[in-house]
């Protein structure tokens, strides 16, 4: 498409997480791999905020550091479709992504000062004040410290810093999982509000498919590093198909019936250094065959405009 920005191929990422070498000969243990990212495929266009959903472990946080090139694949392809792209990325933790040294002014003008994207110093300031503007706070809070400001300010630094490189591509690595509830919602609202005065581009990393309700146009839910589900919002949350899917979506309380009946699923996440053989969800799933216990199911398009990846969806075991 005319519009796409960013388009991801196949990309793969397997981590050596083996004993030191002497440890191994001593002990004769084997190299261990974990295949933190396996075959993940997705596309985002100009505009668009495409959301990661998956449990601790499943491999989202890594496919947004592939992406800004945090890491590089083992296998695949990360293509921007224009080479003068301009990826920015909004760590999770406010208190450990900023520098406790620096003042808040040098961090936001660090950016522009590496790319060159001012003339003066005199401009430089000029734009932190605006920056720190855009993103709810004051002038003179360009002038404190880091330790001096509240977990969502923090926050609000993070992403003053993360537009000062003018990006039009921001990658959103739970940027509000270590925030309260009620901050959330304040950084979600302003990130909402700077994707529609800027015409920024997200890719939102989260575990909480409550959260990224409010801020997606597509999401894609992630087991084991693989994409299991990928749909426009709205299509996933009233009509989801994958059995992990459900599962995500009935951990959400639901103040309209909040003693529903729910069937707890069972089962812990498997080791992703040795993942089940075929659909790695079977150990879990409610619905698992015997070709789910031995052939992996690829993720295939459906009708809705969505993908899944499930043998019970094929066969019409899923309703």
């Amino acid at each position: 498409m005319a519009d796409t920005l960013l388009a991801v191929d196949g990309l793969t990422r397997v981590f050596d997480v083996s004993a030191p070498w002497l440890n191994r000969v001593l002990e004769g243990r084997p190299r261990q791999l974990l295949r933190a990212v396996d075959d993940v495929s997705f596309s985002i266009t100009a505009g668009q905020t495409v959301s990661l959903v998956g449990e601790s472990g499943c491999g989202k946080s890594t496919v947004a550091r592939l992406v800004v090139g945090l890491h590089a694949p083992s296998a695949g392809e990360i293509r921007l479709i224009r080479p003068d792209l301009r990826l920015q990325m909004i760590f999770q933790d406010p208190y450990a992504s900023l520098n406790p040294r620096w003042r808040v002014r040098s961090i936001v003008a660090e950016p522009i000062r590496t790319l060159g994207l001012r003339s003066d110093e005199a401009a430089i300031r000029a734009r932190v004040d605006e920056l720190l503007g855009i993103v709810g706070l004051g002038a003179s809070d360009g002038d404190k410290y880091p330790h001096e400001f509240s977990g969502g300010q923090r926050q609000r630094i993070s992403i003053a810093r993360a537009l000062a490189s003018e990006p039009e591509f921001l990658v959103c690595d739970e940027p509000t999982s270590a925030l309260d509830v009620s901050v959330q919602a304040q950084i979600l609202n302003l990130m909402k509000k700077l994707q529609r005065e800027l015409g920024l581009t997200y890719l939102f990393i989260s575990h909480d498919l409550s959260v990224v309700r409010h801020v997606s146009d597509v999401v894609a839910v992630m087991y084991l590093g693989r994409i299991v589900e990928e749909a426009p919002v709205e299509t996933l949350f009233r009509r989801p198909l994958h059995p992990y899917t459900r599962l995500l979506l009935d951990t959400i309380p639901d103040l309209e019936a909040p003693r529903r009946d729910r069937t707890p699923m069972g089962g812990e996440v498997p080791s992703p250094i040795d993942p089940p053989k075929g659909c790695t969800f079977h150990p879990r799933c409610p619905l698992a065959s015997e070709r789910c216990r031995h052939e992996r199911p690829e993720l295939a398009a459906r009708a809705d405009a969505g993908r899944v990846a499930c043998h019970a969806v094929e066969e019409g075991r899923h309703k």
